[in-house]
């Protein structure tokens, strides 16, 4: 089993103020929440993890399973067998596989047979998928087949409802920013591709415009990468919308952010793509990967249907 000591903050002690203190500690399932002022450091001594076996034998693993990437936004599944076949059929525990231009389950190796970063050595920075559709993929989950001949490859992960959450505490103005300015991803590397989502849409969806200053944070696309050029917006909204992203991607880039992990054979990793942002780190050699996405709707639909009564769930409808 891997060693995931914490959640991996890359925060080194001479950067810790030295008259820091805790305001307040808590036990939690997975770990200790530390409260120093207003910056919360969650060290957890064992991220969200199940065993592959107990979530394809029964719906109470499934339940659990879920129930981790609802309340973490990611949750790691052990013991999985380091196959195409066996990846797949945890992803189906969910729900169906979604299908896009990339195919339904995927493996790929970095031999850019598909025209996108994510199929080469290149590091990339943290990101969330398919902002180039009007209705991104719900959920991700990857599981590393395989690495010889070389190193590197560590994955990032970083809680995009924390770090906006983040940044409407600091800069109330990038926040409001980023939440009304609506632009557009793309996907037109690839031949006979050429995907834009029916309309601009922002980088972070709350779930009222009106009340921005408050409302909760739904949603989060940020993929600089695959971001369209900004039409229709006058300079002053370019020159607003430029200065919201820097101060969102200084946040993105703390280390109190960012979760690095190696991922191993066997340890299969299941995200929130509206939620959680990834990317990885520059690696070198040989490296075999495999997953899929799945739709938001039908892992809710699963969650759901696991954790409430369908009198419950109708009576909420």
């Amino acid at each position: 089993m891997m060693d995931r000591i914490c959640l991996q903050l890359q925060l080194t002690k001479t950067k810790i103020p030295e008259d820091i203190s805790p305001k307040k500690t808590e036990d939690e399932e997975h770990g200790l929440r530390i409260t120093c002022g207003s910056t919360v450091l969650q060290i957890a001594a064992k991220p969200p993890t199940m065993n592959y076996q107990k979530v394809m034998d029964s719906d109470e693993g499934v339940k659990e399973w879920t129930g981790n990437i609802r309340r973490w936004g990611f949750c790691f599944v052990d013991g999985c067998p380091a196959t195409s076949i066996g990846t797949q059929s945890l992803i189906e525990r969910i729900a169906f596989i979604r299908t896009t231009h990339y195919g339904g389950f995927w493996r790929f190796t970095s031999d850019l047979s598909t025209k996108d970063s994510a199929y080469t050595q290149l590091a990339l920075g943290a990101h969330n998928d398919n902002t180039y559709f009007t209705d991104p993929a719900g959920l991700q989950t990857f599981h590393l087949l395989s690495h010889i001949n070389g190193g590197g490859g560590a994955s990032l992960l970083v809680d995009g409802f924390r770090a906006a959450n983040i940044l409407r505490e600091e800069s109330p103005e990038a926040f409001r920013t980023l939440c009304h300015t609506k632009i557009r991803g793309h996907s037109s590397g690839n031949e006979g591709i050429a995907i834009m989502p029916d309309r601009a849409f922002p980088v972070i969806t709350v779930e009222s415009d009106a009340d921005w200053r408050r409302s909760e944070v739904t949603q989060i696309r940020w993929n600089n990468d695959d971001r369209a050029a900004m039409t229709g917006l006058d300079s002053r909204a370019i020159a607003d919308f430029y200065a919201a992203a820097r101060k969102w991607v200084e946040i993105l880039r703390r280390p109190h952010s960012e979760y690095w992990v190696q991922l191993q054979p066997g340890t299969a990793l299941t995200f929130d793509n509206w939620r959680v942002l990834h990317g990885r780190s520059a690696f070198t050699g040989e490296r075999e990967m495999c997953g899929a996405y799945t739709n938001m709707d039908d892992f809710i639909s699963r969650w759901k249907t696991l954790h409430f009564s369908k009198e419950d769930i109708l009576n909420a409808v």
